[in-house]
């Protein structure tokens, strides 16, 4: 099979290169995805577990990408709640070869079934970005009806999907980002608009809960802005810095397949839109992966035409 493969940690994004690899095989557990569309992170290079096993041993050539939408091709010893032929999408193991290829293997329970109305573009740029948003939101920040929120990156992945769940959620939100950002911020129902880059943090005023996607200087100056009893979440860093009479939470999103299914549902309803800028060949996947061109939405792989 085709796939996208790192083999030289030091080369970094200049080591990517469109590779023949074995047909992977099935754990006990898993399945292996005819994928359809993929997914990838920019920084996912920088990650250890794209080098080394959970052993701490060599696992080169690596697969990136780590976000896939596809078809049951096989199933593996003992899998059970997914069927060959289902369409499925989800997260792949964070050690183990990912997406950006014809063919992978994953884990079933990291797999939902993805309905026949949701393209596999929209769902290869969900799993990682949804399942943030709502861990942080809820599982980490336990924002409720009626507080506030602070969003920052609100246009991005994680952030445009994060403001549309807590104005569902019945919160008042805030979303923070570039002054281009505005727009499509307000657009995706956001109460108002920090501009990062002209408008003062404490314009924001004290919020229940702020969401860091940013890390650094942002993340710091943000935890004054938590009111007592507040939570400063973020997936950027372990934070260095504690609101006064809160708590800072630094977390890694996780799988859950029922979250997944939750969050295609709402695609299907029109609750939540999933923003993808460009779509992709695998041939060109390359490329996608070291642009330094800002694309509003996410970039998506297609690998294989429905």
């Amino acid at each position: 099979m085709q796939a996208i493969t790192v083999r030289d940690r030091e080369a970094g994004v200049r080591g990517l290169t469109l590779d023949d690899l074995p047909h992977p095989h099935t754990a006990e557990n898993d399945v292996i995805v005819r994928v359809h569309a993929a997914g990838f992170t920019r920084g996912e290079l920088d990650w250890p577990a794209t080098w080394t096993d959970r052993a701490g041993h060599d696992r080169t050539p690596s697969v990136p990408g780590h976000e896939v939408s596809g078809v049951v091709a096989e199933l593996g010893f003992g899998t059970t709640g997914l069927t060959v032929g289902q369409r499925v999408f989800g997260l792949t193991d964070w050690a183990r070869n990912g997406s950006l290829a014809e063919y992978v293997a994953v884990e079933a329970r990291n797999l939902a079934p993805l309905p026949a109305d949701v393209d596999h573009t929209v769902a290869a740029a969900l799993p990682i970005s949804g399942l943030t948003a709502w861990q942080g939101l809820f599982d980490h920040a336990r924002l409720a009806t009626g507080q506030s929120v602070l969003i920052h990156g609100a246009a991005g992945a994680v952030g445009s999907i994060a403001v549309q769940l807590a104005v569902e959620a019945g919160a008042r939100v805030i979303g923070a980002g570039r002054s281009a950002d505005r727009e499509t911020v307000l657009e995706l129902g956001a109460h108002a608009f920090l501009d990062l880059e002209a408008d003062r943090f404490e314009e924001a005023g004290q919020v229940d809960v702020v969401f860091d996607v940013i890390g650094g200087e942002i993340l710091d100056r943000s935890a004054t802005l938590v009111r007592p009893g507040g939570t400063l979440v973020t997936i950027a860093q372990p934070p260095t810095v504690r609101p006064d009479d809160g708590q800072a939470v630094f977390f890694v999103v996780e799988p859950d397949r029922a979250r997944l299914a939750d969050l295609a549902q709402r695609v299907r309803d029109g609750r939540l839109r999933v923003r993808v800028g460009a779509v992709r060949p695998l041939a060109e996947a390359v490329a996608a992966f070291t642009t330094r061109e800002r694309i509003p939405g996410r970039t998506i792989i297609r690998v294989t035409e429905d």
